[in-house]
C-alpha cells in the first residue's frame, strides 16, 4: 500500500536544521534493489495529486548549483493524457507518410500510466553556471522524483521518446523555445512483480587517480 502524502515530513524553512549525514538502511536497500517498471506494466492505482505534489516537493531538493532552479515539473494526469496525446497527434499530423497507426500511438503515449510527469529544463546562458550543469540538475531532479515515487510505494520509469527530440512536439506540450524535456516520469503500480536486469559491468568503469 503506497504511502500517504501526509506521511512525508513538512517541507523546511530557511535556516531550519537539515540532514547533512542521515544514516538510513531502508535508503540503502533501496537503492540496492531498486528497478524501473516497463511503461506497459504500469497499471492504476496512480500517484493521487496530494502524493503527486509531496514527490515533486521532493524532487525538487536536488543539487543546484546557483540555486536557479533551472527546471519546472508538468504533471500530466487523468483526462490530461488524452488532451496532450491528441496534441502531439496534431503536431505530426501533417507529415509525411503518417498513417491512423502513428497518429493513434502518439494519442495513446502519455496514457500508458496512470500518471506521468514531464520534468522540463529550462537550462539558459548564465554569466557564471554553465548550462551543462543546469541541465544535470533537470536530470537529477527526474532521477530523485522516480526515487521518491518508489519509496513512497509505486513503480515508474524516465522515459524520453521522440517528444523530446521533436520541436513541433515540445511547441505543441508547451514547452518555450530554449526548454527541452528532460524526461517523463511515468508513474503507478506494477501489473506484476519486476526482476533484475543486466548491469553496466562496473569493474571496467571505476578507476582511481
Amino acid at each position: 500500500m503506497p504511502l500517504p502524502a501526509s506521511a512525508i515530513p513538512a517541507p523546511l524553512q530557511d535556516n531550519d536544521p537539515a540532514d547533512a549525514a542521515h544514516e538510513s538502511l531502508e535508503t540503502l536497500s533501496l537503492l540496492a534493489r531498486r528497478r524501473s517498471t516497463k511503461v506497459g506494466r504500469l497499471a492504476e492505482p496512480g500517484p493521487s495529486e496530494d502524493q503527486i505534489d509531496a514527490l515533486l516537493r521532493l524532487a525538487a531538493r536536488v543539487p543546484d548549483h546557483g540555486k536557479l532552479g533551472p527546471w519546472r515539473f508538468v504533471v500530466i494526469a487523468g483526462e490530461a493524457r488524452a488532451r496532450a496525446g491528441e496534441a502531439l497527434a496534431e503536431a505530426i499530423a501533417k507529415d509525411e507518410g503518417v498513417d491512423e497507426a502513428r497518429l493513434g500511438a502518439a494519442r495513446g503515449l502519455l496514457q500508458r500510466a496512470p500518471a506521468c510527469v514531464m520534468v522540463v529544463s529550462t537550462a539558459a546562458p548564465h554569466p557564471k553556471i554553465p548550462e551543462w550543469e543546469q541541465l544535470q540538475s533537470a536530470a537529477m531532479a527526474s532521477f530523485a522524483l522516480l526515487l521518491a515515487a518508489h519509496a513512497m510505494g509505486f513503480g515508474g520509469c524516465i522515459l524520453t521518446e521522440w517528444p523530446a527530440y521533436d520541436a513541433r512536439a515540445r511547441a505543441a506540450l508547451g514547452l518555450k523555445e530554449h526548454e527541452r524535456i528532460a524526461g517523463f516520469v511515468y508513474l503507478g503500480t506494477p501489473r506484476e512483480p519486476v526482476t533484475e536486469r543486466f548491469r553496466a559491468d562496473l569493474g571496467s568503469r571505476v578507476s582511481r587517480f
